[in-house]
């Protein structure tokens, strides 16, 4: 099912983490995804991070992987990080997209990132760009 994202050209993508959440910014033009610093915050205190984040990059929507066991089934994190894209979409109006990122950290690690969160997050929305039409 392709994604309905017309008209949207930038991306602020997230891989939610209960004590880290790694960031990356990313683009239709190059569909191609650029790591930004790790939000070393937990809780509502990751909020104003992300609010700076937001009025710094000025994207068009934003992007958050949603972890699933290998065989798709959901888990604590799952429900935290849909609840974390709720949250985003509540306190910025802007129209989050959600991506399975099942192995992205996996896959980070690797490639030999030296920030995992942060690569996971450019993994993620890469992955999304690519879904696009």
């Amino acid at each position: 099912m392709p994604v309905q994202a017309a008209g949207l050209q930038t991306f602020l993508a997230f891989d939610f983490g209960l004590k880290r959440t790694g960031v990356a910014t990313g683009n239709v033009l190059t569909r191609t995804a650029t790591p930004q610093a790790t939000i070393a915050a937990e809780g509502v205190a990751r909020f104003p991070v992300i609010e700076a984040r937001i009025k710094e990059w000025q994207p068009d929507a934003l992007v958050v992987g949603i972890p699933f066991h290998p065989d798709g089934a959901s888990h604590d994190n799952t429900v935290r990080a849909q609840k974390f894209a709720r949250q985003l979409r509540g306190r910025y109006g802007l129209q989050v997209f959600e991506v399975d990122e099942r192995y992205s950290t996996t896959e980070a690690l690797t490639g030999g990132a030296k920030d995992a969160d942060a690569a996971s997050a450019c993994i993620i929305l890469e992955q999304f760009l690519r879904s696009l039409p």
